[in-house]
């Protein structure tokens, strides 16, 4: 296991490279640049401030000129200013929008699991009842209906139709004080925003996790425990439950990543301070350090969550071997 671990570590760091080289190449694919935006801002900006500003700042060279500048400085822990904040980039990440996102991800990947699993089991153990038709037919809506417009249709219902139920977007309240009014405005806020980013996941695993359970619950060596007397608690809940989320663990770590690129689109529509949202504002007014910084943070998560996910399929099961 360890020279496991070793190996994939030191993976990380050509992943991340080959990453932050198309990145970088797309966004540089993307018309205007920095000093544009400044122009349109400044009426008095002449052609001359703009050509030495792109020389002061190394846009006049070809982007993969740009790009080795931008490594040698990001390897040293400088992903540049951010034009639009007028403070470091990373610093400014790493403090206001990605404990945002972590929250936002790590609700939405903890209802997504806890749910999932109990609703497949139950479904797999009352196959062709009311309930399991009822859990099927949620999760073919839940893997049909995109993020985006879930989400926007849950503003209209919670915040619109019910007159404010429940906060449209943001992160807080303006002027509320007190410990647990805050704290509660707080969870008022997560609620859609994690509804609708869990949705997806919660729908597939469910799936996964009923079909994985009535694969199990059939094999021999629970026909034989039954044949035992043991009880059908101690069944389903030792002897087949853990067999069949072991492919569940390994599904959780694949689609981590989806959770990532999901929150871009629910904290845009939500309006959440996030990195996601952070990345939608920088390419719009081509702050491409920040849209850089964010999208290497999240790609370092998904890394990260995928080898998690290997480590804890080692662990779950006995049989499974690295080295």
């Amino acid at each position: 296991m360890l020279t496991y671990l070793v190996r994939r570590v030191l993976l990380v760091f050509p992943t991340l490279f080959v990453i932050s080289l198309i990145m970088y190449g797309l966004l540089a694919l993307k018309p205007g640049d920095p000093i544009d935006e400044m122009r349109r801002g400044n009426p008095g900006f002449t052609q001359e401030d703009y050509l030495r500003l792109r020389k002061f700042y190394g846009l006049d060279r070809p982007w993969y000129v740009r790009y080795w500048r931008w490594l040698g400085q990001a390897i040293q822990g400088n992903f540049g200013p951010s034009r639009q904040f007028g403070r470091p980039a990373a610093a400014y990440i790493l403090k206001y929008r990605l404990p945002n996102t972590l929250l936002l991800s790590g609700l939405s990947l903890l209802l997504a699991f806890l749910v999932s699993i109990p609703a497949g089991v139950i479904s797999a153990l009352r196959q062709h009842t009311l309930l399991d038709y009822v859990v099927t037919v949620f999760n073919f809506i839940g893997v049909s209906l995109p993020i985006f417009w879930l989400g926007i249709m849950l503003i209209y219902i919670f915040a619109v139709v019910l007159h404010g139920f429940l906060p449209a977007g943001g992160f807080a309240t303006p002027g509320l004080s007190g410990t647990w009014p805050v704290f509660w405005d707080h969870i008022r806020h997560l609620i859609l925003p994690v509804a609708a980013l869990s949705s997806l996941q919660l729908a597939q695993w469910t799936r996964f996790m009923r079909s994985s359970m009535l694969e199990v619950i059939h094999l021999d060596y629970i026909t034989t425990a039954r044949a035992k007397g043991l009880p059908e608690r101690l069944i389903t809940y030792r002897h087949a439950l853990r067999n069949a989320i072991l492919p569940l663990i390994t599904l959780v770590g694949l689609n981590v990543p989806l959770l990532f690129s999901g929150a871009i689109l629910t904290e845009t529509v939500f309006n959440w301070p996030g990195m996601g949202r952070a990345i939608f504002d920088a390419i719009l007014v081509n702050d491409f350090n920040i849209a850089m910084v964010s999208l290497m943070f999240i790609s370092l998560l998904v890394i990260l969550f995928t080898l998690l996910a290997d480590v804890a399929y080692a662990i779950a099961d006995p049989r499974i071997r690295y080295d």
